[in-house]
């Protein structure tokens, strides 16, 4: 159903990424909203790690409620508010991303919303 494809004459991902993932004719799709670090108390985590961690868990009730899981995820787009934030969110992100890896981008941005928060995900998956 998922296609992951690294085409010859590209270089390799600088990370654990597809640069592109097909999707038969026919799938689901889901479109997640953008998830951030926040619990349901609204207690927001100081560190990137953890604000990623619950991101992806909040990643991953969506996908549960939809009969999907990690592995049905085709594209994941990041978004952290300092390049410092690059490398705890990539440690997280591949903990929780499949083998083959989803397409995926990673921007640094002015802010968010809130100033507490660092990081924001959200998916697109496929089943």
């Amino acid at each position: 159903m998922l296609r992951h494809l690294v085409p010859a004459g590209i270089r390799a991902p600088f990370a654990k990424y597809s640069h592109a993932v097909e999707v038969e004719a026919g799938a689901r799709l889901l479109f997640c909203s953008g998830q951030l670090g926040i619990g349901l108390d609204d207690a927001i985590p100081a560190t990137t790690e953890e604000q990623a961690i619950m991101c992806f868990e909040a990643i991953g009730r969506c996908l549960a409620e939809a009969g999907m899981g990690f592995a049905n995820i085709v594209r994941i787009n990041a978004y952290v508010t300092a390049r410092e934030h690059m490398a705890p969110y990539m440690a997280v992100r591949d903990r929780y991303a499949t083998v083959p890896a989803p397409a995926s981008t990673l921007m640094i941005v002015g802010g968010f919303t809130r100033p507490e928060f660092k990081v924001e995900v959200e998916i697109v998956a496929a089943a």
